[in-house]
């Protein structure tokens, strides 16, 4: 199923070895992609709101000749999620999986672009919030265009089936179980493998890294309620004050990674919430606190868990604070990502496909990081489907050269260098993909 925009580039492309082929395809989409890239980072949409980036993508879809289904996905609260999935058959073979994300983030914008996103949404709170792509989803959504165009106009080089999967809310760790949930692969079929990837703010554009085994941490959100007895701010005798529970139970639990945890075994404990109290006069009834763990390993996580529970009773213990007030630790299941694991055997397919296609001097072998990731999920539990994300670099080289901070992902001033980013990460994925499917 050629498409007649490439038509083109089929012609001049006659002849030549594949390696060759695909970076042709790629250098004649750039300027378009470049393009597209900009409106996408222009018109970002939250978590759960994809609305129109999710009925653009499958558009692009459509264009390329793929049979589109949107609006596949079921949240844990039975609301509709906007995933997508695309469909080439293209005969006899494995059946390959290739994902993109699509939300944006709550973040305003200051990196000063003349394509900088000026969007404002409401939240699921109903509070009105910035919106951008600082993470970079826009990026991956451009590069699976691309992607979607070689494969289509290279069918000849392959056969078996591709599998395009928009993914939403990524970012809150839910996309992946709701589009599972919705019964993925029983409508669609059940992938042989699966790939994807993810630009990296350290790693410099024209570059691409993989990691075998643990490539990134799991994460598990909790709120922990430390529930006191309010009263007035001059007679703290009287009260249980939760704001000093709260403050003790910050420092006690840095103890966790540092003294309860192998040093073998990586994990991170972070708390980004408090919130109590009305007025400075009022010692309150009750502070929350929202914290996050991540892991490398499950037995880490559960003991973490425990570990937090033990704190929080005992620094209520400590103070005194009656049983039937005791704190509550509310660990939320669907916040649950797991460990991204990258299929040893897979990853060095995937790694030699990618020396082939942008050199060996371009491929990085990284280590693991504790930044989290849900498109494990599509391997389903115990890894029994191979999955690889690899890591595509978005950083001037100059930038990293000169020593200077570089801005991470999710922050407001976070740019990827778009173009050879895109040019490297449509060339790497497309040739990857043609090798799997040989």
């Amino acid at each position: 199923m050629k498409i007649a925009w490439l038509a083109c580039c089929l012609v001049a492309a006659q002849g030549a070895a594949w390696a060759q082929d695909v970076p042709s395809l790629v250098a004649k989409q750039m300027p378009e992609l470049v393009t597209m890239y900009q409106g996408l980072h222009r018109s970002p949409e939250l978590s759960h709101y994809e609305e129109k980036t999710s009925a653009w993508l499958a558009g692009e879809m459509r264009k390329a000749g793929y049979t589109v289904t949107e609006h596949i996905g079921k949240y844990a609260d039975g609301t509709q999620a906007y995933g997508i999935v695309g469909i080439l058959k293209n005969g006899p073979g494995p059946t390959l999986l290739i994902r993109t994300d699509m939300d944006a983030l709550p973040v305003e914008e200051k990196t000063g672009l003349s394509y900088a996103s000026t969007v404002k949404m409401k939240n699921a709170a109903g509070q009105e919030v910035s919106v951008m792509h600082a993470c970079g989803h826009d990026l991956h959504m451009t590069n699976m265009v691309g992607v979607a165009r070689v494969m289509a106009a290279e069918e000849a080089k392959w056969h078996g089936t591709l599998m395009l999967v928009g993914q939403p809310a990524e970012e809150l760790g839910e996309g992946a179980r709701a589009m599972l949930s919705d019964g993925l692969y029983e409508r669609f079929g059940r992938p042989d493998f699966a790939i994807a990837l993810h630009d990296n703010a350290g790693l410099a554009a024209g570059k691409v890294g993989i990691t075998p085994g643990p490539a990134m941490a799991g994460s598990n959100t909790l709120y922990v309620t430390l529930r006191g007895v309010g009263g007035h701010g001059a007679m703290p005798a009287s009260t249980k004050d939760p704001i000093v529970m709260a403050s003790q139970f910050v420092l006690a639990i840095q103890t966790i990674v540092s003294r309860q945890t192998l040093p073998t075994n990586p994990a991170v404990v972070t708390v980004g919430m408090i919130n109590g109290g009305t007025q400075p006069n009022i010692i309150p009834d009750e502070v929350k606190l929202g914290l996050s763990v991540r892991f490398l390993d499950e037995t880490v996580r559960k003991s973490i868990l425990e570990d937090i529970q033990r704190t929080a009773d005992g620094v209520a213990l400590v103070a005194g604070v009656p049983a039937d007030r005791k704190p509550l630790v509310e660990v939320v299941s669907t916040h649950l990502t797991p460990v991204m694991y990258n299929n040893p055997a897979l990853a060095a397919r995937v790694r030699s496909a990618l020396v082939a296609a942008v050199g060996d001097e371009n491929v990085v072998n990284l280590e693991p990081v504790m930044v989290s990731e849900d498109f494990g999920r599509f391997g389903l539990e115990g890894h029994q489907i191979p999955t690889v994300l690899l890591w595509l670099g978005a950083v001037d080289p100059a930038k990293i050269a000169s020593g200077v901070p570089l801005p991470s992902l999710h922050s407001s001033v976070f740019a990827p260098m778009a173009e050879p980013a895109l040019r490297t990460g449509v060339t790497a994925m497309s040739d990857t993909a043609i090798a799997l499917l040989q």
